[in-house]
């Protein structure tokens, strides 16, 4: 009995893994094909950007929304220095017909099943306040981990979209890759957490500099290797 639950966690890290593999192959085929998407020069991580993915009029609902969830954002585990993530963020009502279209037409864009996605999660950075260089995917030996894999798995994908321009700073920094992608009113940023087999990218390592002036809106959604709940 002690011998067959000690196999079932790493049954299900080699089950995540070939999702990972499958979901990855499946993503970057569906991006490559896309006119409108363009592939970051880069060996070393999957980063995919859609200059005008929102219009005007979306990102200004969607700002709006964020403000009436934000609360001081949250981690997983103790991995981030205290301050580490000063933002405000929450959930945004996932029965909101109009946050459904927008997650709509971003799981069409990826080719994923709206089911895989987590809830849409906006955050606000005001002067000052900042998210530290972090991972998106899960640490599998973590104290959280059977949680997380109950839950939906390990993280396959990564979208954030900015809502508005920033007078200065709050760009999102890969230091790892050596990419600062300023905010932009509208963009869609989307990268792969694991590498082409399947493993996770420490290469992903990124962070939300700290904004200097101006307020910095983003929503992102996070999809996992299976339904996400």
């Amino acid at each position: 009995m002690t011998r067959q639950a000690s196999l079932v966690p790493a049954a299900a890290l080699v089950a995540d893994k070939a999702a990972l593999i499958r979901v990855g192959e499946k993503v970057r085929s569906r991006l490559a094909a896309d006119p409108s998407v363009h592939k970051v020069d880069t060996a070393k991580a999957e980063i995919f950007v859609v200059g005008q993915f929102l219009t005007l009029e979306e990102c200004t609902h969607l700002t709006g929304l964020i403000d009436t969830v934000a609360k001081p954002s949250s981690v997983f585990g103790p991995d981030y220095a205290a301050g580490g993530r000063s933002s405000y963020s929450g959930d945004v009502d996932p029965g909101d017909s109009f946050v459904r279209m927008i997650e709509r037409r971003l799981c069409d864009l990826m080719g994923l099943e709206l089911e895989w996605g987590e809830a849409v999660q906006g955050q606000r950075y005001t002067p000052g306040q900042e998210f530290q260089h972090h991972y998106d995917w899960f640490n599998t030996a973590a104290d959280y981990w059977p949680q997380i894999e109950q839950t939906g798995g390990q993280r396959s994908w990564t979208a954030m979209c900015f809502l508005n321009d920033v007078e200065e700073g709050g760009a999102t920094d890969f230091n790892h890759i050596g990419i600062n992608i300023p905010p932009q009113q509208g963009a869609l940023v989307m990268w792969n957490n694991a590498r082409p087999d399947g493993t996770p990218n420490p290469d992903t390592m990124h962070a939300g500099s700290k904004v200097i002036k101006g307020t910095k809106y983003v929503i992102t959604k996070w999809f996992r290797t299976r339904r996400w709940g």
